[in-house]
């Protein structure tokens, strides 16, 4: 399980250091503000899914691309070892969010990254990153996360 976890997290990790960035001469720097605003939104009720302990249903929530990586049983597993020791959630606040829309290893498509500034019970400093995907049916869901 921990050769898996850490699989995961180091995928995770190679798929969001790839985000490419609003090109620099884009005259409109809000252009993907709702889609930014929506994907946020769909990551909040994701994450509220898994510090509740609904894991599998936070599995059945996720992008197809997340669900294609992994199974539910390793899914679960896996959150489970990670978030159970950090205890309850204390503080969560948005560090940054970025759109992009090609990261190395998926499907070409519309992402946001989003990082947060996290306290747990037994962590104080942490860094949440959460990548929803707009999914084929129109809908943000999440693609990805990763806690450091």
């Amino acid at each position: 399980m921990k050769n898996f976890h850490a699989l995961v997290c180091g995928l995770l990790a190679l798929v969001l250091a790839g985000c490419e960035k609003q090109p620099a001469g884009d005259s409109s720097p809000d252009i993907h503000a709702a889609a930014r605003a929506a994907a946020v939104e769909s990551a909040q009720a994701w994450l509220a899914l898994v510090d509740g302990g609904s894991y599998g249903q936070s599995w059945e929530d996720a992008a197809a691309l997340f669900k294609s990586a992994v199974t539910q049983a390793d899914w679960e597993k896996a959150v489970s070892s990670v978030r159970t020791p950090l205890g309850r959630l204390v503080t969560r606040k948005i560090k940054s969010q970025q759109y992009a829309t090609s990261l190395p290893g998926a499907p070409d498509g519309e992402y946001v990254m989003i990082q947060f500034d996290t306290a747990f019970e037994h962590k104080a400093g942490a860094v949440e990153t959460i990548t929803p995907v707009l999914d084929k049916d129109g809908k943000w869901r999440v693609s990805g996360y990763f806690i450091k």
